[in-house]
């Protein structure tokens, strides 16, 4: 198993009487994209201030590649990065005068460390030009170099496709996709694209009321939820028939839905031959993130929280 590199144990934050997060817990492991999803007000920018040292916790604790954030503030930080919102950046200077601004700020960072981040984030060809003149995507990622000038071991990114149009979309998820694998970096993204997420990351956790209500391996949340979709004749009684077998939903135009249990299947089918229903079709059904995160969160509306 990979190192950890971010270790969240039981964090909690209560503001005034109120508690908004509940105990959350999860880790993160070196070399894997984190997705960190949840609908509005569920708590994720709350989270991750207070992993980030903009905010303290209540009660809990973080522990960044071993340091504790509480005792040992300094020597946590410096193995992350991050992009909270939008990237502060001077969009008169040259990106270079911006890396060499924010390198001024960070002890032991040269010119070299400049020169390798900006190949990491592929600028090279645009550095010396005014930030102005870039477009989006290219100031993301001009963010991300600034985020990686200290060589973090975690880095957190808050929506990092916000406004971007699909092929920026596409671009910024392979970028981050390779940055994990080749830099060995911990990368958790926080996003309401699940779309998005389901193509990123490696795993996921929901976040809901300030607690973390499913965390796995997007293939496993998926195929825990599979689906059978039916179009049977009789209808009437190709229901009768499933309903003594397994749970069974109605769905539009007639067809029917039942788990999906590869074994029973056959076994399914079968049983509605053996009682003269004919099996018009069968469907495997993998859920999208998205069916699968309302299910999950009752319907809460998606966005910033």
């Amino acid at each position: 198993m990979s190192g950890i590199t971010l270790s969240v144990k039981n964090l909690k934050k209560t503001i005034g009487k109120r508690e908004i997060i509940k105990g959350v817990s999860f880790q993160l492991l070196e070399g894997e994209v984190f997705g960190f999803l949840g609908p509005n007000g569920a708590g994720k920018t709350t989270t991750i201030r207070m992993l980030v040292g903009l905010i303290k916790p209540t009660s809990g604790s973080i522990e960044i590649c071993g340091y504790n954030v509480k005792k040992q503030f300094t020597k946590a930080m410096e193995q992350m990065g991050c992009i909270v919102e939008n990237p502060e950046l001077y969009p008169y200077l040259s990106g270079w005068d911006n890396l060499l601004h924010f390198s001024r700020m960070l002890p032991g960072i040269g010119e070299e460390r400049i020169r390798e981040v900006t190949e990491l984030v592929e600028l090279t060809e645009r550095i010396q030009d005014r930030v102005k003149t870039y477009s989006l995507g290219m100031r993301q990622r001009l963010g991300i170099a600034q985020a990686l000038l200290n060589s973090p071991k975690v880095l957190i990114l808050d929506e990092p496709t916000n406004g971007l149009d699909p092929a920026g979309i596409r671009e910024m998820r392979q970028f981050i996709r390779d940055l994990a694998k080749k830099e060995g970096l911990s990368v958790l993204v926080s996003s309401h694209l699940l779309s998005e997420i389901q193509l990123l990351c490696d795993r996921v956790a929901i976040i809901s009321q300030g607690e973390i209500i499913k965390e796995d391996t997007v293939g496993n949340l998926l195929h825990a939820q599979e689906k059978m979709n039916w179009r049977l004749i009789p209808p009437k009684k190709g229901k009768e028939v499933l309903e003594q077998l397994t749970e069974v939903s109605d769905l539009e135009d007639g067809y029917l839905s039942t788990p999906f249990h590869e074994k029973e299947v056959p076994f399914w089918n079968e049983k509605l031959l053996q009682q003269g229903v004919r099996v018009i079709e069968m469907n495997r059904k993998l859920p999208s993130l998205e069916d699968l995160f309302l299910e999950m969160t009752a319907g809460g509306g998606l966005g910033h929280g």
